[in-house]
């Protein structure tokens, strides 16, 4: 009885979350390739001990030490290949075999087999559930583990393959995790007389419905990274700080006095997820420790501080490696100096990112744009018309909620390397919070047909969020260019690219009998080309006009003259993809 009482009380929020659950289903069934960068995913997460793809050393420096030195026929000579190992380190230290280890190292690029592409972005029998290889590979990039632990786990389940649902499925459940923290909010506020009960529940229920089914959740759970998680951790951060202050003020419960395991681990796992989690955690802090000795609570505040401190210690104990990648890695130090950088060129990328905040939450930038000022007109007046009635902890409130969105968006608008979307997908959720808020306190005090129309708006904005949704990260259209790779499967493939931009096509590289990734200025003087009867030639877009010329030319130096073009830069990433035949050969 008491099942189905809860479920008939939470039916609103049940038919939302199917909606949410089936919107995104349906946009991830639609993917097709991949950003270079979650490709980067499961070859961090999956590469046995292989960070990085290197045309000149196909194997890594302890891949091929594990290879050779410690796994063996049985698990019985592994484990003792591992234990002679251990001593030889205790031993002899740097002198160890481990430590004076080479890889092997040529001087210019060779060929890659598809075997060895497939191995590094997928998890075989040997290798599945080998997290400290994930632990290593991670070590070298520049963003924590946890995330590609995830990924790690689903490929060690569903192994020998690459799947969208393999990332999106831990995105999905982030969204859908962050639609009932939002349910969860409504109710707390409403529990603590801060909100009526049905304003708070249908705050809770018009955010999620908006959250959901925005563009920005859309986004959040195609592009398989950590923002989704990390998105998710902060909600989580928001709900748990809440509780504890609103508790300890109320005195139903001793606030941040006892039990803070839960805000420790979660405040670690954030730490582990995604380094920009520390703007949102420390503006939290920070209000959080302002509002407790604002209002006597000192004690609290020391366990408070004390609890963060040992969030801290915890996070950088598991992973100290993220200490270095803030510091001095390439991307904290560019994080760093554009911090350091002052207000030169601020406007611009809060203007973009402001941009991609209106289309993310309201689906279209110009729509977006009058309904912002709409709202934030009349939020504007109403804030006016209550400021002499609300205090207590409303104000507070206020600080809890506001503050720490806001400040990350500030900080990430200046920090981010690039002014997408990604970098400030933690706030989408809250500029949804605010929307359904300001809609809710317009609305739902005027009676159930208010609530009526304030449902009604929020389904308009989620359908215009729906159906105009901009398809980046689906990559429509890739799988003409796979099916391709798999036809001309028997072929070697000759890619020329600059930058990283082969990333793009690794599971094409899967399905060519064998890869060379070479930049143009690497393609002369090569005697493994020459002798070739017939080859696929993949060329990157960053590779400019003038390069293909010569590329051509050096080509066809060795015979190879392109007889069909397979596309003509006109695929998702640009690329020109060509037949070529040795007319030396053939004649």
């Amino acid at each position: 009885m008491k099942w189905k009482e809860r479920m008939g009380r939470n039916r609103w929020q049940l038919a939302v979350l199917a909606l949410v659950f089936l919107v995104q289903c349906f946009y991830i069934s639609q993917k097709q390739g991949y950003h270079m960068d979650e490709l980067l995913t499961f070859e961090l997460g999956n590469a046995e001990y292989n960070p990085w793809i290197v045309p000149t050393q196909p194997e890594g420096r302890l891949a091929k030490f594990m290879r050779q030195e410690i796994y063996g026929d049985s698990v019985g000579e592994t484990l003792e290949n591992i234990k002679n190992t251990v001593a030889d380190v205790l031993q002899n230290r740097g002198a160890s075999k481990l430590l004076t280890y080479k890889a092997d190292v040529y001087e210019e690029p060779v060929w890659i087999t598809g075997q060895q592409f497939h191995e590094y972005i997928t998890v075989g029998e040997r290798d599945a559930f080998n997290y400290l290889s994930v632990y290593f590979n991670v070590k070298d990039d520049n963003h924590p583990p946890l995330y590609f632990i995830l990924v790690h786990t689903a490929s060690s389940v569903f192994r020998e393959r690459i799947s969208p649902w393999m990332g999106c499925a831990f995105n999905l459940a982030a969204v859908l995790g962050c639609c009932i923290l939002m349910f969860a909010l409504g109710r707390l506020l409403a529990v603590y007389e801060i909100v009526d009960q049905k304003s708070g529940e249908w705050w809770g229920l018009c955010s999620g419905l908006l959250y959901g089914c925005s563009s920005g959740a859309i986004a959040t759970a195609l592009f398989i990274r950590m923002y989704g998680v990390m998105t998710l951790l902060c909600l989580l951060t928001l709900y748990l700080h809440l509780q504890k202050w609103l508790g300890g003020r109320s005195h139903t419960q001793k606030g941040f006095i006892q039990k803070n395991r839960l805000l420790i681990l979660v405040t670690a796992m954030g730490f582990w997820t995604q380094y920009f989690f520390l703007f949102y955690c420390l503006l939290l802090a920070l209000a959080t420790v302002i509002l407790l000795i604002r209002e006597g609570r000192r004690r609290e505040a020391f366990c408070y501080i004390r609890s963060m401190m040992l969030a801290a210690v915890v996070g950088v104990g598991v992973y100290p490696f993220g200490v270095r990648h803030i510091l001095t890695s390439g991307r904290g130090v560019e994080a760093i100096g554009n911090l350091l950088g002052g207000l030169y060129g601020y406007g611009e990328r809060l203007a973009a990112f402001g941009g991609i905040l209106l289309q993310r939450v309201f689906g279209q930038k110009i729509p977006g744009l009058i309904a912002a000022a709409l709202l934030l007109s009349a939020g504007a007046v109403l804030g006016l018309r209550e400021r002499n009635r609300e205090g207590g902890p409303r104000r507070g409130l206020g600080w809890l909620l506001i503050l720490p969105p806001a400040g990350y968006f500030l900080l990430a608008a200046r920090m981010s390397p690039y002014m997408v979307d990604r970098y400030i997908m933690p706030v989408f959720p809250y500029a949804s919070m605010a929307v359904a808020g300001l809609l809710t306190y317009l609305l739902c005090r005027r009676g159930p047909w208010a609530r009526g129309v304030c449902l009604l708006t929020v389904l308009l904005l989620a359908s215009v969020n729906i159906f105009t949704y901009d398809g980046e990260y689906l990559y429509r259209g890739y799988n003409t260019q796979l099916r391709m790779s798999q036809e001309y499967g028997d072929l070697p493939c000759i890619c020329v690219y600059e930058g990283y931009g082969f990333y793009d096509n690794l599971l094409e590289f899967e399905n060519y009998e064998r890869t060379l990734l070479l930049k143009p200025s690497e393609l002369e003087g090569r005697q493994d080309i020459s002798g070739l009867p017939e080859a696929i030639v993949l060329v990157k877009q960053s590779v400019s006009p003038e390069a293909w010329s010569q590329v051509q030319e050096i080509l066809k130096g060795y015979g190879l003259e392109p007889d069909k073009f397979l596309i003509r830069g006109t695929g998702v990433y640009g690329d020109m993809l060509l037949h070529c035949t040795n007319v030396r050969s053939s004649s």
